[in-house]
């Protein structure tokens, strides 16, 4: 399941959404040299969260694996890297994924609250990921990377402000491939479904793979801060004319 594009026309330009994925794209070409192995495993050491070393759990000089002919000596603790691993990525299609998620549902949740209060939302968003997927395995050596969570923040607050909008999907069912229109709120609650699913046997575990319990908590993120939102400013509600 796929989203190609949604059907919820915005007022204005969503300059910041567009910052943030050059932002995310220029990270990766300078901090990670385009994903070429020597450049991609030195900014995941240097600068992607990883909860045991953010911590204390792991001494400075401890070896990272990250993979099977991979690994590194990790540096000292950098609180920062809260921030700038949501701004990194592991390969092409990470970022690619990220991105396009961004771009199909930043832009109605930029216009809905503002570019200033948006850029903070997306932050708090981030955080909230990183908090949630620390508190998942906090002794964790393995380097999280990725904008994933602060954009399952903005998909969470979509799913509130705007869950009648219609989503076009790519569905594939084996060789089948099919589109369909749904509502967004159909589409973001069975993406978050998946996430706690599949996040459940990670619990406490300290090994690679996708960090589902960043999604889930950027979600939840996402929701409480459009309830907010709802309650500080509801839809205008119009009457149709005969």
């Amino acid at each position: 399941m796929f989203p190609l594009r949604d059907h919820n026309p915005t007022r204005r330009t969503p300059w910041v959404t567009y910052g943030l994925i050059a932002l995310n794209v220029w990270v990766w070409a300078r901090w990670q040299g385009f994903g070429f192995p020597e450049p991609l495993l030195h900014s995941l050491c240097e600068r992607a969260l990883i909860p045991g070393a953010l911590l204390g759990f792991s001494e400075p000089g401890s070896l990272i694996p990250l993979g099977p002919e991979a690994s590194c000596r990790l540096g000292e603790r950098n609180p920062w890297s809260v921030f700038t691993s949501m701004f990194m990525h592991g390969g092409w299609l990470h970022l690619l994924g990220n991105m396009w998620f961004l771009f199909i549902f930043g832009d109605n949740v930029e216009d809905r609250l503002g570019p200033l209060r948006y850029g903070f939302f997306y932050l708090l968003a981030g955080v909230a990921a990183a908090t949630a997927q620390i508190l998942s395995a906090p002794a964790s050596v393995v380097p999280m990377v990725g904008a994933s969570g602060a954009i399952g923040g903005v998909m969470g607050a979509y799913a509130v402000l705007y869950p009648k909008a219609r989503v076009d999907l790519l569905v594939f069912l084996g060789f089948f491939v099919t589109r369909v229109a749904v509502p967004a709120a159909l589409m973001l609650i069975y993406w978050f479904a998946i996430q706690v699913l599949a996040g459940l046997p990670s619990l406490g575990q300290s090994g690679g793979g996708v960090a589902f319990w960043a999604h889930v908590g950027g979600f939840v993120a996402g929701v409480f801060w459009a309830l907010g939102e709802l309650r500080r400013r509801p839809p205008i509600r119009t009457r149709k004319r005969r």
